[in-house]
């Protein structure tokens, strides 16, 4: 484990310390390096407020506690030095109450829950995770609607790599950066959308797997930043182009590290993995609110769009909610395909641990797999639908008690005052469109 005494003896000078809220928008202070072991000891102290402020900057929940101070505790397994600015070592910290009791909407702690309650189980389980996440690169244009244009904006640049791609070379940096920041970074390459890029992470224990997934995103977008590009995980920052996913490859290690959901069952899968997807099918819709947070999540949630919309599972189907790929041994997973870039990864990895968790306890059973082309199946008339909207997703997130009591009741409640505030902004803003399509006709 790297010391902080170790990067002090390189260089470092200042320690900045980070956590997630609840958009999953890095938060936290920079400190001198001298400064850390008091920090460990004490935390650093935030107004609780950051944790119910909105995207617009207005602070929603929050007063009915005289906007406590909250502890931002180091986790010194995390710390790490950053490349592009090695001055400075990056720490992630989990969240408490100033009397030392967990903060209840501390996003990383709801996941630690959700392994605790894997590894408790009889079959000691270790849930594991490999995040995969594409995003945009824009470029500041006051010409362009919304004062920003595509970093490249040529057709069919998917898989293609060097300057033809990425005229700057940022993403080469990019993936050079993360893999020295060991987030697991192996692979990079323009994404099918125009100026859509993609670094593939590698899978590891669930709460590691979402630290890097975390830490990746606020990367992209600093050394974006610094390059005078926008860096957007958003779903659709684009109407005339593809949306942005977010997708999580999830396996079960047992207590001798071997892949749980092997098995002798049908397509050779364990009843674990079975009843683990079915968990995944069950809770679902109310899963959508944490891997959609957005209004513009829905944008891009249609039949034509390689996005689930129905509640459904397959072998190798990539129409299907849960994906399964044909790989089997150490490299047996369960795609789950519902998200995109915008959600917490913290929220959206707990949220299907929690859900599959219940799958398994409750031994519950998936129906049958779909193969082909879902929407042309007769049994499609049968599966449940997902939210097609945010409003929809919000409400069947409030009506999962399962969900809501494993995740927290306080952070899912303060989650659902936020983003109903947001939803209710939305439904009272004047669209470009709505100029567009009526003022010259009506």
């Amino acid at each position: 484990m790297t010391t902080l005494s170790d990067l002090i003896t390189q260089g470092v000078n200042t320690v900045r310390l980070s956590y997630p809220d609840l958009h999953g928008i890095a938060r936290g202070k920079e400190f001198p390096a001298a400064y850390f072991e008091h920090l460990v000891e004490d935390g650093a102290a935030h107004c609780e407020a950051i944790m119910t402020v909105d995207l617009r900057h207005n602070v929603v929940a929050g007063p009915e506690h005289g906007f406590q101070d909250i502890a931002a505790r180091p986790d010194p397994d995390t710390l790490v030095r950053i490349p592009w600015d090695p001055t400075v070592a990056w720490c992630l910290a989990d969240l408490e109450r100033m009397d030392g009791t967990p903060y209840g909407v501390d996003s990383r702690g709801a996941l630690r829950r959700a392994v605790a309650e894997f590894e408790a189980l009889d079959l000691g389980l270790t849930p594991v995770m490999g995040p995969e996440l594409e995003f945009y690169l824009a470029v500041p244009d006051e010409n362009a609607p919304n004062g920003y244009r595509r970093y490249v904006d040529n057709d069919s640049h998917v898989y293609t790599v060097g300057n033809v791609a990425d005229p700057q070379g940022v993403l080469r940096e990019m993936l050079h950066a993360c893999a020295d920041l060991e987030l697991g970074a192996f692979a990079a390459n323009h994404e099918f959308g125009r100026a859509q890029y993609e670094i593939n992470l590698r899978h590891s224990p669930a709460l590691d797997a979402a630290d890097r997934a975390f830490r990746f995103k606020d990367a992209v977008k600093e050394m974006s930043a610094r390059h005078g590009l926008l860096a957007t995980f958003i779903g659709k920052p684009w109407n005339d182009d593809e949306g942005s996913g977010f997708h999580l490859h999830l396996s079960l290690a047992d207590e001798r590290g071997n892949n749980a959901l092997n098995g002798r069952g049908k397509e050779g899968l364990s009843p674990v993995a079975t009843q683990f997807i079915a968990g995944l099918l069950e809770h679902a819709p109310a899963m959508m609110a944490f891997f959609n947070p957005t209004t513009n999540a829905y944008r891009r949630i249609h039949e034509e769009a390689l996005v689930p919309t129905l509640v459904s599972w397959g072998h190798d189907n990539r129409l299907c909610l849960a994906r399964v790929p044909r790989e089997r041994g150490k490299a047996t997973r369960i795609e789950l395909r519902l998200g995109d870039g915008a959600a917490n990864p913290y929220l959206a990895t707990a949220a299907a641990l929690f859900a599959g968790l219940d799958g398994i306890k409750r031994k519950l059973r998936p129906p049958a797999p779909v193969a082909g082309l879902i929407y042309e199946l007769p049994e499609a008339e049968k599966m449940t639908p997902l939210p097609r909207s945010f409003e929809a997703a919000l409400a069947a997130l409030n009506a999962d008690d399962l969900i809501k009591q494993s995740m927290g009741e306080e952070l899912v409640g303060t989650f659902l005052e936020i983003k109903n505030f947001e939803l209710d902004r939305s439904h009272r803003y004047v669209t470009d469109w709505e100029w567009r399509e009526y003022t010259h006709h009506l």
